[in-house]
């Protein structure tokens, strides 16, 4: 495979100094698309919802599928580049997203929808631990923040753009027109992945096929674990507390037995699904507790406005997507800007200011109700992307810069899913909160009109994801690098 035509040896004497940045574009394309079935679907749901016949709870599922799905498939990550490469990996990961919008866009039955979306995650899920890995090998130093910059704008123009595409669709064509948007994105993704993505596996070596078998049963203590977590999570409210008891203490089994079956695995010198050495590094250790709870945070808040705009302030999923719109372009600016200033400043302040800014910015949430302007939906959205957009090229680097080379992969998968396990229970967590509000002021989102109570419980949501915000910044000031004393 070395003398290959698709060896990273060949392709680096064939397209020079440019080859990194090519490879980074070619899987910026695939993340792209994975991001955008991982939003989009977001304003369709209301529409959804009123299709299928759907409660609350089961259209949750729709963006809670996906969630866990990609929080699981993530940990493959490590174990299918090593066996199969990079080529191999991204090519079939990007077919599966293909096959599973094209299916959700035909279906007709919500089984059949959930299991599409399902597809679309586990497809998500591999791909995204993908260009950390290749930033951290292909890059230098000094020009990490810059790739992490110049990547993550070019990332996050697809769900800036595709919400707002997505509400047009919705309005002009209905729900079903959402699911073929990833459509021209998967076919791109693979023309370029056959033209620069290599065959051979992280660090330049050739592709195992015959190496170990994938940690089946770390896998499926994972995937049990996950799954009981979040269905724990939903039976807290509108469940028995014995159901969510057994479920939650079931999780909590799951982890202990995925804990001591990776530990097993180390001593016994075979591979883990996720190598537990990660976290003798103290920052990434840290670096994974601010990514749980930024990503409880952010895909919490992801499901919650979109929801809070189309049913508390009643406005039309176009309308969404349109005052989402400035806040993904600053987001975008932001990623790029802060990108380089990653490469010379301290990865704890960066993040650290970032926490601050997404924490502001839900906290102002509650001061939105019928009568205020739009203007003031649209501020307080683009001074949570500004926050994201300092979190973003530097969280991961903050991370994983420390970690020995042999465990980059690990690292990339392990924070990822970390960050996909807070962002599924975040979904969970918040529609959790909602509803317990909603009762609590005696309101419904089933209501025929828009009332002050419904908009105050939608209000006491967003508080709760400011509390997750500022809590994560205990964490993240603990990713600076410990400083070496002189006596």
């Amino acid at each position: 495979m070395s003398t290959s035509s698709g060896s990273l040896s060949v392709l680096r004497e064939r397209y020079g100094e440019r080859y990194r940045w090519l490879l980074l574009l070619s899987v910026m394309v695939g993340t792209m698309a994975s991001i955008m079935s991982s939003t989009i679907v977001n304003v369709a749901i209301p529409d959804m919802s009123h299709h299928f016949a759907l409660g609350q709870e089961r259209a949750q599922w729709v963006t809670s599928g996906f969630m866990v799905a990609t929080t699981v498939s993530m940990l493959t990550t490590p174990w299918l580049l090593s066996r199969y490469g990079y080529r191999a990996t991204y090519v079939g990961a990007m077919l599966l997203l293909l096959l599973g919008g094209v299916g959700g866009g035909v279906a007709r039955d919500f089984g059949l929808v959930l299991a599409a979306r399902v597809a679309e995650g586990l497809a998500a899920g591999v791909v995204q631990p993908i260009p950390a890995v290749i930033i951290l090998y292909a890059f230098q130093p000094h020009e990490q923040g810059r790739a992490s910059g110049i990547f993550g704008m070019g990332v996050v123009l697809a769900p800036a753009i595709g919400p707002s595409m997505g509400g047009l669709l919705v309005d002009w064509f209905g729900w079903r027109s959402i699911f073929f948007m990833v459509v021209p994105l998967c076919l791109a993704s693979i023309w370029l992945a056959y033209k620069f993505v290599p065959v051979t596996a992280p660090g330049g070596v050739e592709a195992n096929r015959q190496g170990e078998a994938l940690d089946w049963r770390g896998l499926l203590l994972g995937t049990v674990g996950t799954l009981c977590l979040l269905n724990g999570l939903v039976s807290l409210h509108g469940g028995s507390v014995v159901e969510a008891g057994g479920l939650l203490m079931g999780a909590a089994v799951a982890v202990a037995c995925f804990i001591a079956w990776q530990r097993r695995l180390l001593r016994t010198g075979r591979k883990p699904l996720m190598d537990l050495r990660l976290f003798q590094y103290r920052q990434f250790a840290m670096g994974s507790v601010v990514a749980f709870i930024y990503g409880t945070a952010l895909f919490g808040s992801t499901y919650l406005l979109p929801v809070f705009m189309q049913l508390g302030l009643e406005l039309s999923a176009s309308h969404v997507g349109t005052l989402m719109l400035p806040a993904g372009f600053v987001l975008a600016i932001t990623i790029a800007v802060v990108g380089r200033l990653a490469d010379r400043q301290p990865t704890h302040f960066l993040v650290s200011i970032g926490l601050g800014l997404l924490a502001l910015s839900f906290g102002l949430m509650v001061f939105v109700g019928l009568g205020s302007s739009l203007w003031m939906l649209v501020a307080f959205a683009i001074l949570g992307r500004i926050g994201l957009g300092f979190i973003l090229p530097s969280l991961n680097l903050g991370s994983m810069r420390p970690l020995d080379k042999s465990l980059i992969s690990q690292g990339s998968s392990a924070i990822g899913f970390l960050r996909m396990l807070g962002g599924a229970a975040g979904v969970s967590l918040c529609g959790i909160v909602l509803e317990w509000r909603l009762g609590a002021h005696g309101a419904s989102l089933t209501a025929g009109a828009s009332n002050p109570a419904r908009i105050a419980a939608f209000g006491e949501t967003f508080l709760m994801l400011t509390f997750l915000c500022l809590l994560a910044l205990v964490a993240a000031w603990q990713l600076r690098e410990a400083r070496v004393r002189i006596d």
